[in-house]
């Protein structure tokens, strides 16, 4: 059977193939355990990204360019409005290349723009859906085969993998059993019960008609905080385990401790925080300091999934990812999501000749 088969119903037939190698056979097992080990799902909500295509061929397929992890449609699109003006300024090979760059810069400053074709290539907002599982222990956490670094670098300066790098979108690539299972059993998701708007749980289920495939994408990570009565986002979502620990170590250090008032935001570097005022001792804050100290220091000792400070459960969730899929790709945006703002302009302006132009110029000021 060919990839691309669908079946009646119009959903596309899932090809299934086993693990090939060691590796793969423990991460296989592994989510095989995590998905007995799962009683109930919780989704999170939408993401949002960019993909493109080769207008000249779908065969060719999506890749993503901006990655899956925007909290709304705009933020994408800010996102892919900076990917074009920085392609104008740097790699642009002549002014009619900048021209029809800059023109859909413009665009993208004053509409909402979902999908875009631009010098041959087809840009489109895509929406994902993120999701955990819930089990006896609690809230997904990071598997044991999922990738960690041989030595853990805790330079706050040191920047990990992106999300999303470089990834080809492939909804008829073979998937493993448990990941076939998955997308089986998240076919029909959908926003149900009064606590969401009649306008989303109807743009939900059309979803399952026009898109009726999922594809999953690759496992993220996200600091989740839990002081009664639930949990909460504790940080954006990482690439990894190891990068999510990080941002809680800078949380558990430096931001809280300023949040709380324990050190002065007027304080400034970052060398001065709860390691180093705790170790002088003569703060008065020093005890409570060295509570925070501590669960960092076991953050990083051993890799610690989860610690608690001052009555709050710090947790590394494992957070998965799907794409809805129809016959013409991604799903893109739905009527019923929202934006955190309008478009405007985010970059100074930029001539046909790649010369930015700040707004000060010729303003008489």
């Amino acid at each position: 059977m060919g990839h691309g088969d669908v079946n009646p119903g119009g959903m596309r037939r899932i090809v299934v193939r086993y693990p090939e190698d060691p590796v793969e056979a423990v991460m296989e097992a592994d989510a095989l355990d995590a998905a007995q080990a799962i009683e109930s799902l919780l989704v999170r909500g939408p993401l949002f990204g960019v993909a493109a295509q080769d207008a000249a061929g779908e065969a060719l397929g999506w890749r993503v360019v901006v990655a899956v992890a925007a909290g709304c449609p705009q933020e994408a699109r800010d996102s892919l409005y900076s990917l074009l003006w920085f392609r104008a300024k740097d790699d642009a090979q002549d002014r009619a290349e900048r021209r029809a760059l800059l023109a859909a810069v413009a665009r993208l400053e004053s509409e909402r723009v979902d999908e875009l074709t631009l010098l041959g290539t087809r840009y489109r907002i895509v929406r994902g859906e993120e999701y955990t599982g819930m089990g006896r222990g609690g809230i997904d956490q990071p598997r044991p085969s999922d990738p960690e670094p041989a030595v853990a670098n805790w330079d706050r300066g040191a920047r990990g993998p992106g999300i999303d790098g470089g990834l080809v979108l492939d909804p008829d690539a073979p998937v493993t059993p448990a990941q076939a299972a998955e997308c089986l059993a998240l076919r029909s998701l959908a926003y149900t019960g009064s606590r969401f708007p009649e306008n989303v749980r109807d743009d939900s289920e059309r979803a399952l008609e026009t898109h009726p495939d999922v594809m999953l994408l690759p496992a993220a990570f996200r600091v989740v905080e839990r002081n009664d009565p639930g949990w909460k986002i504790g940080s954006s979502l990482h690439a990894s385990a190891h990068e999510a620990r990080k941002t809680l170590d800078f949380a558990l250090t430096w931001l809280e401790p300023r949040e709380r008032g324990l050190i002065p935001w007027d304080v400034h570097g970052p060398e001065v925080d709860a390691r180093t005022v705790a170790a002088e001792g003569t703060d008065p804050a020093a005890g409570e300091l060295a509570e925070y100290v501590e669960a960092a220091d076991r953050l990083r000792a051993e890799r610690a999934n989860q610690v608690e400070v001052q009555g709050t459960v710090h947790q590394i969730c494992r957070a998965r990812r799907l794409l809805r899929w129809g016959p013409d790709g991604p799903e893109g945006p739905r009527p019923s999501d929202t934006n955190s703002h309008p478009p405007e302009r985010i970059r100074p302006r930029l001539d046909e000749d790649g010369v930015v132009h700040y707004d000060h110029e010729g303003d008489g000021s």
